[in-house]
């Protein structure tokens, strides 16, 4: 039996002459464990709304998007995309023009993205699901145009899901000469008629500012005939999706940038990245504020055992072994804390996914969900382990060297 741990157990859990010495060794298990609990409990919330995200995103985001390094667009029958559209993991490819423009709808306007997409947009993505409005997913019927509006654009241009009259839309001019005395010659302007429908992607990117069309819409305002800016991909059922990733990426080379939808928002899920770090940080903090109240209590038991380190060092006990019957004393707050605060995390994780205790707001509906998300990743339970063992040990080690060496003079 290791013989300095034995007694820092039973130094631990047994009663001290002075009562509030095992009051402060309560309050410093507590500390821990409460700072660890509010690290489980933050990170897996945090966890919780990025997986709520990307989870909105993939109803109207593609898996694979391919887009140029250089410029805005790329030639449609480049060797390279087509063989990448003949390769049998591949089992939609949908062609997108996509740019900024202006709609005007009864006197309102507002700037827009034009998103062209081939008929099978819908097979590459879940957009049927998150229609609104009597009409289907139609993007052209015979010589008319349908433009299917986010649903907070519908608001601002006061259109509804169902418009009578067409938007029309603005594009600057690309090529000619310019009529410097009309300025409307520096603009082609079309029209999108309404098929019923708009779609709700419950993020401000798409709900405000897309348009989504048929792609020679997109390419004749633009002008771009016979080009891409973008070739989006959806895999096969059971594909090694990174495999598969990984060898468009060499087929690609330096030309074109091959993004999954969490690389298509690399901006949304960087922020919340930031967020969860910076969170931890001030938590990690608090723990090791927490931890002062160890070394308050490993002082006061220092001292009240001095007689008990004379009858150690007359039986034969070395110096170094004294010195770490009171680090044990240290680790094992520590240990009992991160093991109680983890504990107590996950079940508070638990109850929350479970019965959803704290809300988001009083009215049902309010919010895209009812309670705070959570998500609890091992590998974030396995940080925190870390995290409070390491400042727990660290914050031990010096305050017992420091009294234990003038106990011992």
């Amino acid at each position: 039996m290791n013989f300095p741990f034995y007694i820092a157990r039973r130094y631990l859990f047994s009663k001290k002459s002075t009562n509030v010495i095992n009051i402060i060794s309560a309050i410093s298990v507590v500390g821990v464990a409460v700072a660890a609990m509010a690290l489980v409990v933050t990170l897996s919330v945090f966890n919780g709304f990025s997986d709520l995200v990307a989870t909105l995103f993939t109803a109207f985001d593609p898996q694979i998007e391919i887009m140029p390094v250089q410029g805005k667009t790329a030639p449609a029958d480049d060797p390279i995309l087509t063989e990448i559209k003949a390769l049998p993991e591949v089992a939609v490819a949908t062609e997108c023009v996509e740019d900024q423009a202006l709609a005007v709808y009864d006197g309102r306007q507002a700037m827009v993205t034009i998103k062209g997409v081939d008929d099978n947009f819908d097979q590459l993505t879940h957009i049927r699901d998150i229609l609104w409005g009597t009409g289907s997913f139609e993007l052209h019927a015979a010589d008319l145009n349908y433009g299917i509006l986010g649903i907070r654009l519908a608001e601002q241009l006061g259109t509804g899901a169902h418009f009578d009259s067409p938007i029309q839309i603005y594009a600057p001019r690309r090529e000619g000469q310019l009529d410097m005395s009309d300025p409307s010659d520096g603009f082609i302007q079309d029209e999108l008629y309404s098929p019923n429908v708009v779609f709700e992607v419950m993020q401000a990117k798409y709900d405000r500012n897309y348009i989504l069309t048929g792609i020679g819409f997109a390419r004749r305002i633009f002008f771009r005939q016979g080009e891409i800016s973008a070739l989006e991909l959806r895999l096969q059922p059971g594909v090694d999706f990174e495999k598969t990733k990984e060898h468009i990426k060499t087929l690609c080379g330096d030309r074109y940038r091959v993004l999954d939808r969490y690389e298509q928002q690399d901006d949304t899920f960087r922020i919340m990245k930031i967020e969860k770090l910076i969170a931890y940080i001030f938590l990690t903090f608090i723990l090791m504020v927490a931890c002062f109240n160890i070394i308050g209590s490993l002082s006061m038991l220092i001292i009240d055992k001095k007689d008990d380190v004379v009858t150690l060092r007359n039986l034969g006990a070395t110096d170094t072994q004294i010195t770490r019957i009171f680090l044990f004393e240290g680790r094992l707050i520590a240990v009992i804390g991160a093991a109680i605060g983890i504990a107590l995390g996950l079940l508070l994780c638990w109850l929350q996914q479970t019965f959803g205790i704290i809300s988001l707001g009083s009215s049902e509906g309010a919010f895209i969900i009812n309670a705070y998300p959570v998500s609890v990743h091992p590998w974030d339970i396995v940080l925190i382990l870390v995290t409070v063992l390491a400042v727990g040990f660290m914050a031990v080690w010096y305050p017992v060297r420091y009294f234990s060496r003038r106990l011992l003079q």
